[in-house]
């Protein structure tokens, strides 16, 4: 390094200005602004449009914390791997498309590693990544893990924004055991410990066209902690929406290997399942309809709400699939749930080799007509092994099955159901509830029997067009005022952001009538 530019550093950091000498001879300062450009040059300055570089990778090897990398419209037909990072002080390194033009990485043609991504961030802190537009990322190799945006390791304020993420597929044709086939579209892996990958904010994107296996469209996985999955559109995948999930071995320490801490909330969620999917079965359609909206997997301490969850197998579900491992702590609340093919809200392993639900919430939710299949997945599943959970203020209303809890387990304890609001197609005589492995026809039997619902109400919730979708409750409405105040369960907001009780009492279901 030349002299002048050692003292040219020296200098800048003396003031305060965090900076960087790199291999070209060149001191590039925090705060600034650099650019990419089809047409450039690595060998430019990248300080402005018109000696913008060439490649992301070249920005990303190049630029000091606080420093915004503007990538101009076009195809890039590269890969992006980010392992410097921000800092709180000078602010995070930023990567976004420029102005309001068409950034798009496009993995055509590029080889899949084992596990390999578009743009990868690995061990890096004070990162954001918005406005691109990523695709075609694929293989049909199995045992290969293509991936759109891939977030592994350890590493903190990093911030996924308004990316559309899409054809990112794997279509390896499978031997006997149907597996090898993954792809995921958002994948964050925490897998160091102690230190996690934390506040961690996953907002705007949509994720779309996706061939996942047995993989999901946007995961968290491991030792992640504080994380928010907000506002996304989420749709037309062959497997999972979206996924917070423990005990798989991510972490390399038990007490660490668990998604935590985390918010989803305001997401749309549609038109996902496995039906189609060859890993769930080789003749397709396969009728295979386990496929969640929204999955809580060994996940804990997180919050699931104001989400839209339809058109999936099922709407949202919280469960644990490792045997003697717990889903805890998870509260579902204000989220629409409507038309989903086998159930609308699921909780509890899915047969005696998993594990249990645990000390959760499901609280104020509108479930319309799920069971479009008549699976007998009902409005409510309560599946193995399920403990001291809440299910209160919520409307069900069933489909032509009649069904509105179906429960095949007795292993079923300190449950409390209550101050729900019923409606089924065969009125309150012709309902059906099955509880502890035993089916209830008519809300008296039912409640006589379970002990359960004892301040519910049977009754059409008068919504305002269920066909449409909208679930929101009319003037005339019986749910309004008649749910239970319990202000350490009922949140703040309605589906809508509206206060969450606004008389005399709070409304069943997710919208609160104002």
């Amino acid at each position: 390094m030349k002299k002048w530019m050692v003292l040219l550093a020296a200098m800048m950091v003396v003031l305060g200005i965090s900076s960087a000498v790199t291999s070209d001879h060149r001191v590039y300062a925090a705060g600034a602004d650099y650019y990419v450009s089809t047409t450039g040059s690595d060998a430019n300055a990248g300080t402005s449009t018109s000696t913008a570089w060439k490649t992301l990778q070249h920005a990303a090897n190049t630029v000091p914390a606080g420093s915004t990398v503007h990538v101009m419209g076009g195809v890039y037909n590269q890969k992006l791997k980010i392992t410097r990072s921000g800092t709180a002080s000078a602010g995070p390194i930023t990567f976004q498309n420029y102005a309001s033009q068409a950034a798009i990485l496009d993995g055509t043609g590029l080889s899949v590693a084992s596990e390999d991504s578009l743009i990868e961030i690995k061990d890096a802190s004070y990162i954001v990544v918005k406005g691109f537009e990523i695709r075609n990322f694929q293989t049909s190799t199995k045992n290969r893990v293509p991936m759109g945006i891939q977030i592994h390791g350890a590493g903190s304020q990093i911030e996924i924004r308004n990316n559309k993420i899409h054809d990112i597929k794997n279509t390896a044709t499978l031997g006997s055991n149907l597996a090898g086939r993954d792809a995921h579209g958002i994948a964050v892996y925490g897998t160091k410990a102690p230190a996690s990958l934390n506040n961690l904010t996953i907002d705007g994107n949509e994720l779309y066209n996706l061939v996942l296996g047995s993989s999901e469209s946007l995961v968290v996985n491991g030792n992640v902690d504080t994380f928010y999955i907000t506002n996304n559109l989420i749709h037309d995948n062959d497997n999972i929406g979206i996924d917070l999930i423990g005990f798989e071995g991510t972490a390399p320490s038990t007490a660490y290997d668990q998604a935590r801490n985390g918010t989803v909330r305001g997401n749309t969620v549609y038109n996902i399942t496995t039906n189609y999917n060859p890993s769930y079965g080789r003749t397709l359609p396969n009728g295979e309809y386990s496929a969640d909206g929204i999955y809580v997997d060994g996940g804990k301490d997180s919050l699931i709400e104001g989400n839209y969850s339809y058109n999936n197998d099922i709407g949202i579900e919280i469960a644990s699939e490792h045997a003697g491992k717990s889903t805890s702590g998870i509260t579902v609340r204000n989220n629409f749930v409507y038309n989903n093919n086998y159930t609308g809200i699921a909780m509890g392993g899915y047969d005696t080799g998993r594990g249990s639900t645990v000390n959760c919430t499901i609280v104020g939710n509108t479930l319309y007509k799920n069971d479009t299949k008549g699976l007998n997945g009902g409005q409510l599943l309560i599946q193995y092994d399920t403990k001291n959970n809440i299910v209160k203020n919520n409307i069900m209303v069933a489909s032509s099955s009649n069904i509105l809890f179906f429960n095949d387990y007795t292993l079923n304890s300190g449950n409390v159901i209550d101050y729900n609001l019923f409606d089924a197609p065969g009125g309150s005589a012709g309902a059906k509830w099955r509880w502890k492995g035993v089916t209830y026809t008519g809300f008296s039997a039912y409640k006589t029997a379970s002990g359960n619902d004892a301040n519910s109400l049977f009754t059409d919730p008068l919504l305002v067009n269920a066909s449409t979708g909208d679930l929101h409750l009319t003037a005339s409405s019986p749910a309004i005022n008649a749910g239970v105040i319990d202000l350490s369960i009922i949140g703040t907001s309605d589906i809508d952001g509206d206060a969450r009780v606004q008389g005399s009492s709070v409304d069943i279901g997710a919208d609160e009538h104002s």
